[in-house]
């Protein structure tokens, strides 16, 4: 039985990279002719509203203080920044090239992070990842041309491969204390209230979406619905049965479903540094987060 459990939440880890592969486009499509504040708020709102029955169907116990508050706002903060930052990442470069760059560096950033600022242990091994992840970013971001990369959505890309390091960083330590389903839908609805209110500053009304045709509403649900909040939430289930290295290990797909999904939809060609600098980060991940940890314990 244990064996085909195993299997089936292997099948719904996939379908669950799929889903974030498929946001990046989904992404690229919203942006096309719609402003970033009505694009934030959107999908923070609609994200919000999906976690309900969530929390309904698992009974979450609903609990907060002040110290799982701290981690709540912090994360809404980083994950509105990753927002507008992803929306002009998206608009101004190629759905596939993000997908690559942002779910690829962001893993060797946020282990960077944590042995920086928490003194944590580090092999020889992973230093080696570090330094191949490093080499892969400077290949993707095209950091030998600093006009380009100023002048181009990779400044972007970059942004948010660092703020979502940062919220995995926090959401490492919030799961301690919070469910972290509760936790995603505190930081939607916070997320959602501060992005309402700068709506309320620009020229923009809430419901000009009511205006767009099925192509943009097809976008935005499944981007903030399926892309987001079941995504997640599988995510989370199947990492609670088959252990949080088994289940991080299917992030690699990520970047190939990412790229296969612009090829599909919107007929995009990856560049080759993306394809490059790509595979070497996703060398680095392996490195830092399998053979590093294993060099780790062997010791």
């Amino acid at each position: 039985m244990k064996s085909s459990d195993d299997k089936l939440y292997a099948y719904l880890l996939i379908l669950t990279m799929l889903l974030w592969g498929g946001g990046w486009s989904a992404l690229k499509i919203l942006t096309e002719d719609t402003p970033m504040p009505l694009i934030v708020f959107w999908r923070f709102f609609i994200m919000t509203l999906a976690f309900i029955p969530m929390l309904l169907y698992f009974k979450i116990k609903i609990s907060l203080n002040l110290y799982t508050l701290r981690y709540i706002g912090g994360s809404a903060f980083l994950n509105t920044t990753f927002m507008v930052a992803s929306y002009y990442g998206m608009k101004y470069g190629f759905a596939g090239s993000g997908s690559v760059i942002i779910t690829t560096l962001s893993p060797v950033i946020t282990f960077a992070l944590m042995a920086f600022l928490f003194k944590n242990r580090v092999s020889r091994v992973q230093f080696i990842g570090l330094f191949i992840g490093l080499l892969g970013g400077i290949i993707m971001l095209q950091l030998d041309s600093w006009g380009h990369f100023i002048n181009g959505a990779n400044i972007f890309f970059l942004i948010c491969a660092i703020t979502w390091a940062g919220v995995t960083i926090l959401a490492q330590f919030a799961s301690r204390h919070i469910d972290p389903i509760f936790y995603s839908f505190c930081i939607a609805l916070l997320s959602t209230i501060v992005a309402f209110a700068y709506l309320q500053s620009t020229p923009y009304s809430a419901c000009e979406v009511f205006e767009k045709d099925s192509r943009f509403w097809i976008a935005l649900i499944y981007l903030a619905v399926f892309g987001q909040s079941v995504a997640t939430t599988i995510y989370f289930v199947a990492s609670a049965k088959l252990g949080s290295q088994k289940s991080s290990s299917f992030m690699f797909l990520v970047p190939f479903f990412g790229v296969a999904v612009a090829w599909m939809l919107l007929d995009e060609a990856l560049e080759r540094h993306i394809i490059l600098g790509g595979i070497l980060s996703l060398l680095a991940v392996y490195l830092i987060n399998f053979l590093g940890k294993k060099s780790l314990a062997s010791k």
